[in-house]
C-alpha cells in the first residue's frame, strides 16, 4: 500500500503542476499542428504515399508520435528540477522502492503525453481518415504504451544530468534523430541500409508502426508486424524501468 500511495503522489503532483502550466499544453500541442499543416501540406504536393492515402494522412501516426516524445522526454525534466531544489534528495530517503519511484515518475509523464496525443487524434476528420471507437481505444491504447517507454528512457537520461543547459542539449541530439529515423516522415524501408538498421533500434519506430496499424488497413503502409511491435515496446518499457531503478538504488 506504502508503494502504490507512492506512485500516487508522484504522479498527481506532476499532474498539478501540468494543468496549471497552460503555456506548456499549448506550446507542445504547436508544434505537431504546425508540423502537420505546414510541413505535411508542403510536401503532401510532392510526396504520394498511394493507395488512395495522401501524405497528410500517411505522416499523421508520425506527428502523434512527435507529441508523445517531446512531450514523454521532456517531462523527465521534472527529474532535473527535483535535483535543483533538493527535493530528490527527499524522494530518494523515502521509505518505497526504487521501483515505485521510477514507475511513479514514468506514469506521470505517460499520462500527461497520452492527454496531449488525445488532443491531436481528434483531428483524424479534418484529414479524411475514418477510424471507429475500436480504433481510437486501439490508437489511445498503444499511445500510452509508447508514452511509458519513452518516459522511462528519459528518465534514465535525466538521472545522469545536474542542469537544465545541459539536459535540453543533449535532448535536442537525441529527439530529432529519433523523430526522423521513426517512419514518421517516410517508410523505414525505404531508407538506406546503414539508415534503417538505426531505425530497427528505435523505440519510437515501433510505436508508429503500431499506431498506423491501428489507423490504415493496408499492409503498404506499415514496416513491421503488430506483435513485432508491441513486444518490442513491451520489453524495452521494462528494459528502460529496470534500468532507471538501479540507476536509482546506486544513488542512495
Amino acid at each position: 500500500m506504502v508503494e502504490v500511495n507512492a506512485i500516487y503522489v508522484l504522479v498527481a503532483r506532476e499532474l498539478i503542476k501540468f494543468f496549471r502550466e497552460r503555456a506548456r499544453l499549448v506550446s507542445t500541442l504547436a508544434r505537431p499542428v504546425i508540423w502537420l499543416f505546414l510541413v505535411g501540406g508542403g510536401m503532401s504536393r510532392l510526396v504520394t504515399p498511394g493507395e488512395g492515402v495522401s501524405y497528410m494522412q500517411f505522416i499523421f501516426p508520425g506527428i502523434l508520435g512527435m507529441t508523445i516524445l517531446f512531450s514523454s522526454i521532456f517531462s523527465s525534466i521534472s527529474i532535473i528540477w527535483d535535483k535543483e531544489f533538493g527535493l530528490m534528495k527527499e524522494i530518494l530517503v523515502a521509505p518505497v522502492s526504487r521501483l515505485s519511484i521510477v514507475i511513479g515518475k514514468a506514469l506521470s509523464g505517460t499520462i500527461v503525453s497520452s492527454i496531449q496525443s488525445t488532443i491531436i487524434l481528434m483531428l483524424f476528420p479534418l484529414l479524411g481518415i475514418k477510424m471507429g471507437a475500436l480504433s481510437i481505444l486501439y490508437v489511445l491504447a498503444i499511445a500510452f504504451l509508447l508514452s511509458f517507454t519513452i518516459s522511462s528512457l528519459g528518465i534514465i537520461i535525466a538521472t545522469f544530468y545536474e542542469s537544465f543547459e545541459s539536459f535540453s542539449a543533449i535532448m535536442n541530439f537525441i529527439v530529432m534523430p529519433m523523430f526522423f529515423l521513426s517512419g514518421a516522415m517516410y517508410p523505414v524501408n525505404k531508407l538506406p541500409e546503414i539508415l534503417k538498421y538505426i531505425s530497427q533500434i528505435n523505440p519510437l519506430t515501433y510505436g508508429i508502426d503500431a499506431l498506423k496499424h491501428a489507423m490504415f488497413q493496408s499492409s503498404s503502409m506499415v514496416d513491421f508486424s503488430l506483435i513485432t511491435d508491441l513486444f518490442v515496446l513491451s520489453v524495452l518499457s521494462m528494459i528502460f524501468v529496470t534500468i532507471a531503478s538501479f540507476i536509482f538504488e546506486r544513488k542512495k
